[in-house]
């Protein structure tokens, strides 16, 4: 069973989840698995920009976790 570990998560636009997730399978190579919402994230053109904000803030916090991740266990 390989280890699954959160890195980041959080809601897009009310129903759109975004997760980020380390998976590191026994015997094989760590791999680093996006989950986008399965359908659409719709949004006014007044709010893109707190759609992109948000999706790029969940990416950058999930880019921290792994550094700090990498400095705890060697992958």
């Amino acid at each position: 069973m390989p280890k699954r570990t959160d890195l980041s998560a959080g809601n897009l636009n009310g129903s759109g989840r975004l997760t980020v997730e380390l998976i590191e399978p026994i015997g094989k190579p760590p791999l680093v698995a996006i989950n986008w919402p399965t359908a659409a994230t719709i949004t006014t053109p007044a709010s893109y920009d707190n759609v992109a904000a948000t999706a790029m803030r969940l990416l950058a916090a999930a880019s921290v976790q792994l550094a700090a991740h990498k400095v705890h266990r060697r992958l």
